[in-house]
């Protein structure tokens, strides 16, 4: 049985990739995570699960774990994220850069397979082209997550030249889902429109995003995990259907029957793109079908909230 170790597992990616794993009885499971966005909720129902509370940027904390289960994969999930915390909180960020290469370092030492490491669609900054392609666009970001993440793909290829640690780069474009933190576009939109509270947006709402469902996205990373044939150093996680912000709260609004009023509030400074759109043809090749549609998507979260009343 494969060991697999998930940094920051107890957040809304790490936690659904868990609980996917964990289904599929071929794998024994580790999360770490210091909950400083996780929740402990996403993984206690989730069988054979060993959870340690840890923080990867501590080299002490980690170094443990490591030695204790000697790992075959590695996903490091674990990051400050979200763009106003991470405007918010500049030096935090900047600190994972420590959290990275300790968990390289440790995956060297110990005889880890692989690493899959997650990096972010804020790599690209603002587009120069449309799609944006994983080997052809300029990464030219200077928000401080956006040069961690790109610090941290650095830090992969560099120990696969020096040390032959194998790896692979996940890009996650927005992806959405019931187990998203409330501080993000699609979650914070269907709360207030299901409170019918004023859904607001920060300008006009003309910026574009691209909605990726939280199972695309896994059932993509797992095809990775099983198939080692397929080798892509990095991979575009997302759909490539532009949405704009207020497009998307007024496909909120409808789908939910809410009252809510859309609120426009003064644009961001910084940290708001003004288009994102992968080319996800290797996505697509990996997955072997179509994507789940974002009125889809949403009507699973309304679903599953209903469900189970937490929101």
């Amino acid at each position: 049985m494969k060991k697999i170790l998930v940094t920051g597992g107890a957040g809304f990616i790490g936690s659904t990739l868990v609980s996917v794993l964990s289904n599929t009885g071929r794998y024994s499971l580790t999360v770490i995570d210091n909950l400083s966005t996780g929740k402990i909720d996403n993984i206690k129902n989730i069988l054979n699960v060993n959870f340690v509370k840890c923080d990867v940027n501590r080299f002490d904390d980690v170094s443990g774990v490591f030695y204790s289960s000697r790992f075959d994969y590695v996903f490091h999930f674990a990051a400050v994220v979200g763009v106003q915390r991470t405007l918010a909180n500049p030096v935090s960020v900047l600190e994972d850069i420590e959290g990275i290469r300790n968990i390289l370092l440790l995956s060297k030492n110990t005889g880890v397979r692989k690493i899959f490491f997650a990096s972010s669609s804020e790599v690209y900054g603002e587009p120069v082209s449309l799609p944006q392609h994983e080997y052809s666009t300029p990464l030219n970001s200077r928000l401080p997550y956006a040069i961690v993440k790109n610090v941290g793909e650095a830090y992969c290829r560099s120990f696969y030249r020096e040390y032959g640690l194998k790896y692979q780069i996940l890009r996650f474009f927005n992806t959405y889902g019931p187990r998203q933190s409330s501080d993000f576009v699609v979650s914070r939109f269907l709360s207030a429109a299901l409170n019918g509270t004023d859904i607001t947006i920060f300008g006009d709402g003309s910026q574009t995003r691209t909605f990726c469902f939280i199972d695309d996205n896994i059932d993509c990373i797992v095809k990775l995990i099983c198939d080692e044939q397929l080798s892509y150093e990095t991979v575009n996680i997302g759909s490539d259907i532009c949405v704009t912000i207020l497009e998307l709260a007024r496909l909120v609004i409808k789908l939910t029957g809410s009252t809510s009023r859309v609120i426009h509030l003064e644009a961001l400074k910084e940290g708001d793109m003004s288009r994102r759109q992968p080319d996800n043809q290797i996505m697509m090749q990996i997955l072997d079908r179509p994507l789940v549609s974002l009125e889809s998507g949403l009507g699973r979260i309304l679903t599953s909230w209903t469900q189970i009343p937490q929101h």
